[in-house]
């Protein structure tokens, strides 16, 4: 019984001539096309559609590949294989050749992610973690070489088999595209565009050495820990704001507080104290001359305004030269602007030697907040 099944098994396919594969899915790259036991008849009948190639192969090695459009195998159309059998006057028995059926047509919408948080140092807020995700779009360009060294003989292989591979290589080059690019950690989300066109130039060439093309891709997001945007978005606040009118702000609001407390003495207390404060600092404002008399002392005599307050200088080291004098608010600006950092170096008048601007309690309010000392014991 088996000995018939085989017989009507080869009979059936001796019959068939044609060669074509007809894709009735979305995912499928390779496919091969399966006859009995790789028997090719002369003169068959070979069609490949817009958006494939026919990858021949024989014992292990490319012999031909075909391009869109109708051809009839014989020795004229297979110049590689006729020249690996050593065929010189043409072949009227069947010969052996695998073919693979390559879509080469445009595969969109493919995912990708950071599965573990990647690490970044940032010269503010020091070593933080961010996660991305996104898209990107691949083509076979040459299917001859995608055959050969990703495929194998895979019978059926999707694009599920191949992300696999890709999405390690494209994490990988992220990582190192982000971490040259040593940008501050707020401007990474606000350039995911420039970003994009960076890593789709860093990682095209390593597509390229298995017949990839890398077509587009794209970085639809970029996320930090939210403990870390709060405090992005406090600095930005500081550096932004009056400190000044920030306090009278914050006293105003608890005053307002306490006023609302009806919780006793305490509550009074604190309310009648804040507004001495704010009425010192509301008359401060109505009338400059007065708010610059010492808290009880006697105003200032007749015979003219008190002299100036002399505004500190500083000095500061910049790209290994030093700079300076500015004022205070200049280096200030020095530090948003990134021409100065925490540990840059920096001396005033007083000091005996250089010390890094986060040492020194005036500028430390540039580092986004101040840390209270412990309490007394």
């Amino acid at each position: 019984m088996d000995l018939f099944n085989e017989i009507k098994k080869k009979l059936s396919h001796e019959f068939i001539d044609i060669i074509e594969w007809l894709d009735n899915t979305n995912g499928t790259i390779v496919h091969r096309f399966e006859r009995y036991q790789n028997e090719i008849k002369n003169n068959a009948k070979l069609i490949v559609r817009e958006g494939q190639t026919a990858v021949f192969i024989n014992e292990g090695q490319l012999a031909d590949v075909f391009k869109a459009g109708t051809y009839t195998l014989n020795t004229q159309n297979l110049p590689i294989l006729t020249t690996l059998k050593g065929w010189k006057y043409g072949f009227d028995s069947p010969f052996k050749a695998e073919v693979y059926f390559v879509n080469t047509h445009l595969f969109t919408d493919e995912k990708w992610g950071t599965k573990n948080p990647v690490i970044l140092s940032d010269e503010r807020f020091g070593l933080v973690e961010i996660r991305a995700f996104g898209t990107y779009s691949f083509r076979i360009n040459d299917p001859g070489k995608f055959v050969i060294d990703v495929v194998g003989t895979d019978g059926n292989f999707t694009n599920y088999e191949v992300n696999e591979h890709l999405k390690s290589l494209i994490v990988t080059r992220f990582t190192d595209t982000v971490g040259e690019a040593n940008l501050p950690i707020e401007l990474y989300a606000a350039n995911t565009s420039e970003l994009s066109e960076t890593c789709t130039e860093v990682m095209q060439p390593e597509f390229g050495r298995v017949g990839i093309e890398l077509e587009r891709f794209y970085i639809e997001n970029v996320s930090m820990p939210e403990e870390l945007k709060k405090e992005i978005f406090e600095y930005s606040r500081l550096d932004k704001l009056d400190m000044v009118k920030l306090s009278q702000f914050k006293a105003a609001k608890a005053m307002e507080a306490a006023a609302k407390n009806e919780g006793g003495t305490a509550g009074a207390g604190m309310g009648m104290g804040m507004g001495f404060v704010l009425a010192q600092q509301m008359g401060n404002m109505m009338n400059p001359q007065a708010g610059q008399q010492p808290f009880g002392g006697q105003a200032p005599s007749a015979g003219g305004p008190p002299p100036m307050p002399v505004q500190v200088q500083y000095y500061y080291s910049a790209s290994g030269k030093q700079n300076g004098p500015v004022p205070f608010d200049k280096l200030k600006e020095l530090f948003a602007s990134r021409t100065i950092n925490r540990d840059s170096l920096v001396w005033k008048q007083g000091m005996q030697n250089w010390i890094a601007l986060k040492e020194v309690e005036e500028l430390k309010s540039f580092l986004g907040g101040n840390t209270p000392p412990p309490l007394p014991i």
